[in-house]
């Protein structure tokens, strides 16, 4: 990898922490009159529709960067221990991962699509990766 890969790769993988933090402060969202107008108090899955949208592109531009299977994964490694550790510990101790349906949804949709991109990289030859 050239100085310039890694320096990309460097950056993908800040996208994906500040990307996990600001998912997780998303999570709770309601349309409850604070920030999106009141509807019934339904909760709103932004936090998983911007996980399903970003991770694949990450784990696809790291990929792209370098065939190893380790640079490869990293941005969603990163993603996955940023939910981890601020989901569970989070600013001020508190838990931001609450038990419910979208914190399911945030992990399935970050993780699953970013591993299928993973999975489809991995029988390719290394001429495929450029």
């Amino acid at each position: 990898m050239s100085t310039a890969d890694k320096l990309l790769l460097a950056l993908l993988l800040v996208v994906a922490a500040v990307l996990g933090f600001t998912e997780l402060m998303f999570l709770p969202l309601r349309m409850d009159g604070a920030i999106l107008p009141r509807l019934a108090n339904l909760p709103v899955p932004a936090s998983a529709l911007l996980a399903l949208v970003t991770m694949p592109w990450l784990s696809r531009a790291a990929s792209d960067l370098s065939p190893r299977g380790l640079v490869s994964a990293s941005p969603l490694l990163v993603w996955l221990l940023v939910i981890g550790v601020f989901g569970l510990a989070g600013p001020g101790g508190d838990i931001v991962l609450i038990p419910d349906w979208r914190t399911l949804l945030l992990l399935a949709c970050g993780a699953f699509p970013a591993a299928v991109v993973l999975g489809s990289r991995v029988g390719l030859p290394t001429d495929d990766h450029r």
